[in-house]
């Protein structure tokens, strides 16, 4: 390399280090917010479709889950991310996860189709206190077909504390 190029190098790089040395600091980290998250080995919370035959969700029912104490989430736990998945829905519609005992969310968690063998949508959803009521997840289902009904897969991923 030149002198000519080696000079250009150089003052490139003291360029960059006084546009550097004159950008704000950034922002000091924030601490981790109220609650902390640990993850869990995939598992199956629910299946409606067993035992076999299982029993789908109607069009417009709530069907309740207990979450905590099982798959490792503990007793406690505020929130569970979690995979819902719709299957064989006879209409389209959707489904909405929310804590059992609030007022549903107009919200939904998962959107399908009519037809569809399989849909899955991850979430993070708050769950009941437990010493308030006997199930902590509850699931909406809406199916717009005469007669609709779909089965739902829950697997829990991980919780907050």
């Amino acid at each position: 390399m030149s002198h000519l190029g080696i000079s250009r190098a150089l003052a490139a790089t003291m360029l960059a280090a006084v546009v550097l040395a004159t950008l704000p600091a950034p922002a000091a980290a924030q601490g981790a917010g109220p609650f902390q998250y640990y993850s869990v080995t995939p598992c199956r919370v629910a299946d409606t479709r067993t035992p076999s035959p299982g029993s789908p969700v109607g069009d417009q029912q709530i069907r309740t889950f207990v979450v905590q104490g099982v798959c490792g989430v503990p007793v406690g736990a505020r929130a569970v991310s979690l995979n819902i998945t719709a299957l064989g829905p006879n209409g389209q519609g959707f489904l909405t996860a929310f804590p059992t005992g609030i007022t549903r969310p107009v919200v939904s968690s998962l959107n399908f189709s009519a037809g569809e063998p399989a849909l899955g949508n991850g979430a993070l959803v708050p769950l009941a206190d437990q010493s308030a009521h006997p199930s902590d997840l509850s699931i909406f289902a809406r199916v717009a077909a005469a007669g609709g009904t779909v089965h739902i897969v829950i697997d829990v991923t991980g919780y907050f504390q």
